[in-house]
């Protein structure tokens, strides 16, 4: 299954990149990884172009929530209603709790909000699951 994976806005951070890249591979999903400085509308060509399941955006700069806003409503103004959206890294500036920080990104419309020491083996597992019940509601 087609996955889109990259760093999103002016974010050059790639190492973690290449991690996520080998680990969904390794897990069973075909990546299209981006690379970095990767613009929401990128993002939406590729997961179109692929016909992906989901779209993984990380951002490590700490300007996540500005590089990520709206991008839930330009997937569904082109045609991607039931894309799956996960974030992670470090996706504000300064020390906000974790749980506020999930629950921007959650009003946001990502499905998933990870921090950098998240279990990759778990976000799989939630992955698969949470593309099967789009899925089921397409």
């Amino acid at each position: 299954m087609n996955i889109v994976l990259g760093v999103i806005g002016s974010d050059c951070h790639s190492v973690g990149n290449k991690v996520l890249e080998a680990f969904f591979s390794e897990a069973g999903f075909h990546v299209i990884n981006l690379g970095v400085m990767v613009s929401q509308d990128e993002f939406i060509d590729a997961a179109i172009e692929s016909d992906a399941k989901a779209i993984l955006v990380s951002s490590l700069y700490g300007h996540g929530e500005i590089d990520c806003e709206g991008l839930r409503q330009k997937c569904e103004e082109r045609g991607l209603e039931d894309i799956v959206l996960y974030v992670g890294g470090n996706l504000v500036v300064g020390k906000t709790p974790f749980d506020e920080v999930e629950r921007k990104f959650k009003a946001m419309g990502f499905d998933r909000v990870f921090c950098a020491h998240d279990d990759l083996h778990q976000a799989a597992e939630d992955l698969k699951v949470d593309i099967a019940a789009r899925n089921r509601h397409a």
